[in-house]
């Protein structure tokens, strides 16, 4: 019989994991967007920045990320121990998420242009990809 206890620990281990590397991910496809829009409007604030990320169209497509990380968050502090299909069903939408498909989703054609132009992006990708 396997330890309950070691099993949730290393699930919330393999959560706390993937959560940082998204978030590193998340920024370095953030800058890469940042970087698009000021090359047309000009330089921004960190405090405008935010404001863009929030509102603004053409970073709209990130929203998608940054729901998979609150899910994480919620997962991570919930009162109630973390279900195998909990995780299982949020590691399959990161999986589904991050794949770059130039026909696919708005979030995988935007991802996958993003892929093309930064390899910080590819690198944080690559990381998210080798803890899955």
């Amino acid at each position: 019989m396997p330890n309950t206890l070691q099993n949730r620990i290393n699930q919330h281990q393999l959560l706390s994991e993937l959560r940082i590397k998204l978030l590193h991910l998340h920024k370095q496809l953030l800058d890469t967007e940042r970087i698009t829009y000021e090359q047309v409007r000009g330089q921004v604030s960190p405090r405008e920045l935010l404001h863009l990320a929030i509102n603004h169209d053409q970073f709209a497509w990130l929203h998608r990320l940054s729901e998979l990380i609150v899910q994480m968050d919620d997962l991570l502090h919930a009162d109630e121990p973390v279900t195998a299909e909990a995780i299982a069903d949020l590691i399959g939408d990161v999986r589904t998420l991050l794949t770059p498909d130039t026909l696919g989703s708005d979030f995988a054609v935007k991802y996958d242009a993003a892929l093309q132009r930064n390899p910080d992006v590819v690198l944080a990708h690559a990381d998210v990809a080798n803890l899955l």
